[in-house]
């Protein structure tokens, strides 16, 4: 769960960033997804046989990820209320920590999906080049800013 919810921390910073190299314009969910799915299918060495059967599946993950995300938020938001009675914090904890072993299990059923489409190695790649991808965009986020502080 930690790391998809870097991954959404990341994807905002980018979308910044990008918006900017295009004079302001949004980056869509759209054009990022694309942009991901050609550097992982770059970096990973995927054929566009592979690539077509794998990247729905890859982003029906994603999707499904982003929901439990989503409910993380929203209960995390309920603890900035002052009123917050301790009970409430440990609930707002055990829904968070269910939530991680949520998403760990929803990765454990995609690799059994995605070993149907790839080898181990090639999944293997694509978890390496998703990891450079958002890297590389944090990289580009961060020379963003420090470019916009001069």
């Amino acid at each position: 769960m930690r790391k998809f919810i870097i991954t959404l921390f990341i994807f905002s910073l980018a979308c910044g960033a990008w918006a900017q190299k295009k004079e302001c314009q949004r980056l869509t969910p759209e054009e990022f997804r694309a942009k991901q799915e050609a550097f992982i299918t770059q970096k990973a060495e995927l054929s566009k046989e592979e690539a077509t059967k794998f990247f729905p599946v890859f982003f029906e993950l994603q999707a499904k990820k982003k929901e439990l995300n989503d409910k993380a938020w929203k209960m995390m938001k309920t603890g900035k209320n002052p009123n917050t009675t301790e009970m409430q914090y440990e609930e707002i904890v055990n829904n968070m920590l269910d939530s991680k072993i949520q998403s760990a299990q929803l990765d454990k059923e995609y690799y059994k999906k995605f070993k149907k489409i790839l080898s181990a190695k090639q999944i293997y790649k694509v978890q390496h080049a998703e990891m450079r991808f958002h890297r590389e965009l944090l990289k580009d986020v961060n020379k963003n800013n420090q470019g916009n502080k001069k």
